[in-house]
């Protein structure tokens, strides 16, 4: 008969811990990779001819229909929790949604998917410049050096004395998209704990449709529809079939597995891992539409990305101590402004 093995309830918590963390990071890359599919489901229907405003439209409208049943569920009951998150959920809406999509579509409209994308995730570095400006305090070493790298990046990424000019307009449009994100970070950078995330993406996704069905009404935003075909890598597929993927893996797939992963790695680890999303929106825009960025630009994405990480490691660290403004010089700027506590991003 075998020996009876000694059975410690105690050990067991840290291999649960680990378990739980590991299939966090699993669900937080896949979200990462379906996220990614937006660029490229969008760009094949903008090619037949879809305006940004009616592909952002589509995509805002069928989402939010789709969660509805979710987030009411997880409400259960406590509907004044909407009241009293009223203004989180608009500006969500407003800002994290709406905006900053139709702003990365129009980019992905006159730019490659990955330059789009590389774009807006330039908001980490837009918020430290800005805190940078306002408080007159310098950032620390790490998060100064990741902007830096990130600002080189920017200028290797639009390949200034290259054979092949980056469209401008576009790229206005992606640093637009940033400054949406980067609004996004600071408004919900206070810890709010009482609305749980798939309302607040539900929530934000219905904002966001009804404000672009109000633009259209009021003529302020292009809508132009198309029935013909798109084209995804060598397949020929009708338009729905990009629709659908633009809602149901992109969008509905993407906010719930970002919403899981958030619980369970953390908001801020979660953002971290959610930068590899430009490495996968650039690896479906070379599968699905032929495209890839040229070496330069190539070499600009990691740079940026290489920044952001490090603002992102920075942010993981604990908050150094600042001085009040107008305090001693060399007193270094925490990046704790960064740390938005909300397990939603306005992801594209």
């Amino acid at each position: 008969m075998p020996a009876a093995q000694n059975h410690n309830p105690a050990r067991e918590v840290p291999i649960r811990h680990a378990g739980f963390q590991a299939s966090g990071l699993g669900i937080a890359l896949f979200s990462s990779a379906v996220f990614g599919l937006s660029g490229s489901f969008a760009k094949s229907l903008l090619e037949t001819g879809w305006t940004p405003g009616a592909a952002v439209t589509a995509r805002l409208t069928a989402a939010a229909l789709i969660l509805a049943l979710p987030a009411a569920w997880a409400l259960k009951g406590r509907w004044n929790q909407l009241k009293d998150n009223w203004l989180t959920i608009v500006l969500f809406g407003l800002i994290g949604v709406a905006a900053c999509q139709l702003f990365y579509f129009n980019a992905v409209a006159r730019l490659s998917v990955g330059v789009a994308l590389l774009l807006e995730y330039l908001a980490p570095v837009i918020i430290v410049l800005w805190l940078w400006a306002a408080s007159r305090r310098r950032p620390r070493v790490l998060t100064a050096g990741g902007t830096l790298l990130s600002l080189a990046g920017l200028v290797l990424v639009l390949d200034l004395t290259g054979a092949v000019k980056v469209d401008l307009v576009g790229v206005l449009w992606g640093m637009a998209a940033a400054v949406c994100l980067a609004i996004y970070f600071f408004i919900t950078a206070k810890e709010n704990d009482t609305l749980p995330p798939i309302v607040l993406a539900s929530g934000g996704l219905m904002v966001g449709a009804a404000v672009m069905w109000l633009a259209a009404a009021t003529g302020l935003l292009p809508m132009a529809f198309s029935a013909a075909d798109t084209s995804l890598g060598p397949w020929t597929v009708p338009w729905w079939v990009s629709l659908a993927g633009l809602v149901v893996l992109a969008t509905v797939l993407a906010y719930v597995s970002g919403v899981m992963a958030a619980r369970a790695l953390g908001s801020k680890v979660a953002s971290f891992v959610s930068l590899t999303e430009v490495l996968f929106a650039v690896v479906w825009a070379w599968l699905l539409l032929g495209e890839l960025p040229g070496a330069i630009q190539l070499l600009g994405g990691i740079l940026i990305v290489g920044g952001v990480v490090l603002v992102r490691l920075d942010e993981l660290r604990s908050p150094a101590t600042t001085d009040p403004p107008g305090g001693k010089r060399g007193t270094h700027m925490s990046a704790s402004p960064l740390d938005h506590a909300n397990d939603v991003e306005p992801v594209p």
